[in-house]
Parts: C-alpha cells; sequence; structure tokens
C-alpha cells in the first residue's frame, strides 16, 4: 500500500504544484495569459488516458501498466525541469500528464481489487485524504521550492520518490495476470481524446482569444457534438468499448460521474487561483500563498480520514456526499467575498471550511461506484471517475481561466508579483484591486458549481456497503424507510 499512496500522491500534486510558482514561472517564461493552460494541458492529458488504461488493465492486468505509467510520468517531470519556453513547458505537463493519469486510476483500481466493499471505505477514506493532502500540499510544495531554490524542482523533485515508487511497486506488488481475446478499442479512445480536446478548447478560447461567434469556437463546438455522437456510436458496436454505456443505465453510476465534473472543477479551480490570488492581489510571497493554504489542507485530511472510518462503521456514504459538497459550496460563496481588506482568520476560516466539505465527499465518490460495479469492469468504471475529474480539471479549469483572463484589462495579464511590488503605491493598489476583482469573479462560480453537484447527489440511491469479497458481485441493498430499522 506505501507505494499506491506514494504514486497516488505525486499525481495528485502535480495538478496543483505549480499553483505557486506560475506568476514566477511566467515571469521567466513570460505568457501569463497561458496560465491557465499549465492546469489545463495536465488535466487534459490524463483526463483522455484514464478511459484506455483502465479498459485495458481489466483486459491484460494491472502491474505492468501501473510500472509504465510511472516510468512515463517520471520521465516527463524530467522533460518539465528542462523546459526553456512557454509552450515545451506546456507541451511537457501534457505529456507528463498521461503518466499521471494512469498512476490515479490504477492505482484505485488495485485498492478496488485488494479489498472488500466495506474495507474499502476504510482505506478510500486514507486515499482520499492522500488525494487531498497532495492537491493542497502542491501549492505549498511548490511555493518553498520556487523561492529558496528553483521553480525548476518542483518537477525534479518528482524524479527520486518516482524512482523509489517504481521499485517498490515491481518488487511487491502481487496482482492477478489478464488476458482477454478481444480487440482494443482504438477508436473509442481516439473519438473520447479529441472530444475533450475540443471541449477544452472550446472552454478556454471561447471569449478571450476568439469571439464566441467566431468560425474556430463554433468549429470546435459542433467538433464536439460530432465527436460525442461518433462516441456513442462506436462503444455500441464495440466488443470491448473502452468506456462501456451500459454503466450509464445505473444512477448509482450516473450521478457520481457526473458530479465529480463539478467538484473537480471547483476544487481544482480553488487550489489554481487562490494562491493566484495571494500573491498578486494580496502581495503574498509565494512560499507565504502556499502555507496560507494550509487551513484547506487540514480540513480535507481530517474531514477525508474520519469520513471514511464513519462509512466503514455505519456501511453508509450518501448524506456524507450530499452535507460535504453543501458545505464546500457555502465556502465557494464566501471566497466570492475575499478581497484587499480580508484577514488571514477569515480567509484561513473559509479555506477549513472548503476543505472540510471536499474531504466528506471526493473518495465517497469513488468508493459508490467501485462499490456497485461488477469486477469485470471496476477499471473501466474506476477510469471513468478519474475521467469526469479530468473533465472537470481540463474544461472547468479552462472556462475559469477564460473568466480571470476576462475581467483583466489589456496589459495586466503580463505583470508578474514583482512587477506589481515595483510599482508606485496608487498603481500597486490599483493593479491589485484589479486582480482581486478578476479572482473573485472565478470564485463567484464555486459555490454554485458545487452546490449543483450537491443537488445531483441528492438523487443517489442510498447502499450498504458489505463484507463480500472484491471478486464477488455486490448486492445493494436500499436504505430503509424512515421509522424502519436497518
Amino acid at each position: 500500500m506505501g507505494s499506491l499512496m506514494l504514486t497516488m500522491f505525486l499525481a495528485a500534486v502535480d495538478q496543483t504544484v505549480v499553483a505557486t510558482a506560475m506568476p514566477t514561472i511566467v515571469g521567466e517564461l513570460h505568457g501569463l495569459e497561458s496560465l491557465s493552460w499549465l492546469v489545463t494541458a495536465f488535466a487534459l492529458t490524463s483526463g483522455i488516458a484514464t478511459p484506455l488504461y483502465g479498459k485495458l488493465s481489466d483486459m491484460y492486468g494491472r502491474k505492468n501498466l501501473y510500472l509504465s505509467a510511472i516510468v512515463l510520468f517520471v520521465l516527463g517531470s524530467a522533460l518539465c525541469g528542462l523546459a526553456q519556453s512557454m509552450g515545451q513547458l506546456i507541451a511537457f505537463r501534457a505529456f507528463q500528464g498521461i503518466g499521471a493519469g494512469g498512476l490515479m486510476v490504477l492505482t484505485m483500481t488495485i485498492v478496488g481489487d485488494l479489498v472488500t466493499p466495506r474495507e474499502r471505505a476504510r482505506y478510500q477514506g486514507i486515499f482520499g485524504g492522500v488525494f487531498t493532502l497532495a492537491s493542497i500540499a502542491g501549492p505549498i510544495l511548490g511555493g518553498y521550492l520556487t523561492q529558496h531554490v528553483s521553480w525548476r524542482w518542483i518537477f525534479y523533485i518528482n524524479l527520486p520518490l518516482g524512482v523509489i515508487a517504481l521499485a517498490v511497486a515491481f518488487a511487491v506488488l502481487k496482482l492477478p495476470r489478464r488476458v482477454s481475446p478481444h480487440r482494443i478499442d482504438w477508436l473509442g479512445a481516439v473519438l473520447i481524446s479529441g472530444l475533450l480536446t475540443c471541449l477544452t478548447l472550446f472552454a478556454s478560447w471561447g471569449g478571450t482569444l476568439y469571439a464566441w461567434s467566431s468560425p474556430v469556437v463554433i468549429g470546435l463546438g459542433g467538433g464536439a457534438v460530432l465527436l460525442a455522437v461518433l462516441f456513442v456510436m462506436v462503444e455500441r458496436a464495440a466488443a470491448e468499448p473502452v468506456l462501456p454505456l451500459r454503466l450509464f443505465r445505473d444512477r448509482t453510476f450516473t450521478i457520481p460521474v457526473a458530479s465529480v465534473v463539478l467538484m473537480a472543477t471547483a476544487m481544482l479551480g480553488a487550489a489554481t487561483f487562490l494562491p493566484v490570488f495571494l500573491q498578486l492581489a494580496t502581495g503574498a510571497s509565494a512560499s507565504d500563498s502556499g502555507l496560507l493554504l494550509l487551513p484547506m489542507m487540514v480540513g480535507m485530511v481530517v474531514s477525508s480520514t474520519v469520513t471514511g472510518q464513519l462509512v466503514h462503521r455505519f456501511g453508509r456514504f450518501k448524506w456524507f456526499m450530499v452535507t460535504g459538497t453543501a458545505l464546500a459550496g457555502v465556502a465557494g460563496f464566501l471566497f466570492s467575498t475575499m478581497d484587499l481588506g480580508t484577514g488571514g482568520l477569515v480567509s484561513g476560516a473559509y479555506m477549513v471550511l472548503f476543505g472540510a466539505g471536499l474531504g466528506m465527499v471526493m473518495q465517497n465518490v469513488l468508493l459508490v461506484v467501485q462499490t456497485t460495479t461488477a469486477a469485470a469492469d471496476r477499471g473501466a468504471a474506476t477510469s471513468a471517475v478519474t475521467f469526469a475529474r479530468g473533465v472537470g480539471g481540463a474544461v472547468g479549469v479552462a472556462v475559469l481561466g477564460g473568466v480571470f483572463s476576462g475581467r483583466l484589462a489589456l496589459g495586466q495579464a503580463s505583470l508578474t508579483p514583482e512587477a506589481i511590488q515595483a510599482l508606485p503605491e496608487a498603481a500597486r493598489h490599483a493593479t491589485q484591486l484589479a486582480f482581486s476583482h478578476a479572482i473573485s469573479g472565478v470564485f463567484a462560480w464555486v459555490g454554485p458549481i458545487l452546490l449543483a453537484a450537491a443537488l445531483l447527489l441528492a438523487f443517489l440511491r442510498d447502499v450498504r456497503l458489505t463484507d463480500q469479497a472484491p471478486s464477488e458481485p455486490v448486492v445493494r441493498e436500499p436504505a430503509p424507510e424512515p421509522g424502519v430499522r436497518a
């Protein structure tokens, strides 16, 4: 389990590690207008890769794919550290995401293979804590390394950790080997990759780089619709579809997958733009802006771990998910009220609430999907959740990045923290107000997005976890009616 936790940490931390380093990176490599793409490119390719990893692991086994994903991730990290331009760094982040997508989906799938559904609640709580810890520790680690060493070390640090994880997994991870006679659904993989790419570019370019009425944006929107239709047609006919459409007939699969798109948008949006707010609007240093996110990390880790234990004890998870998402939504609304005068105690309280809310729900989304899906489809089902997280990370953060860029005046997007601090006092204050206004517009979307997810989860059917072996089908038991003992 130690190797699995380490690789989960590496993959998750790299979704957000660039957040506090981004102002410094764009100052050195130039291109603040491409800022959100350092997160979006990674989320895009990891989202594209996950369905393929999941299906291939169902067909041919997990271990070799898992080891390959570690190698790709480590190689991508080395290339990111060597990047000499913003374009190179975005491209290498995309390559790194291919490996990270495999790490995230295969780690959670392997956990599902090794433990019973009821025990899975405990382990998913622990791994959910690792994921959320990594997501918030990323900006802290990135800020420290950026200020005291170099931003390039936010990528180089993955090399020794990745090699350790690779060696441990190779030596001690024992998993059954599968061989399936069916062909790989390469056409489905290509279509879903094109669909996610079109959606991301549509969301990122529309209203910013191109007008919504421009041929480019209209073409991307039309292309996304066409690819979606073709993907459904191909998956219906495929012998081994990369994403089995029959899974979507069950609302205990469809609702969590849809809700995780919204939650990933909100979580990665907050983790990306909170450090930017702290550095560009309030003047915090890179390392300080990371440390100021500690309340969110504490809230997430404690909530995720405690919730996992409670779900394991009571065998129910639905209302933990609804309550947690609603609490995070309230915190999202509170984020939008922050300005230059907001104190650290107040903003820290908002972050604790946000982290505690998400900690109650993120691991349980995967738990409900794995619990109610047949073992033969567990890899594909887990990859669907990870893919949905990638959609939220790529498309959602691209949309929020467009909101951010669209609210800045021409020329302001090229300013770095150092340049802002060097301005005369009056100009500096006006610039900080402009960035505060731009980022508050981003946060104004976080609350409604999360409350929509909470409403969606309220329609989820409650099921009881069992102690059956992980290879056995799980028998669903509906929640008792009010007044009836379970």
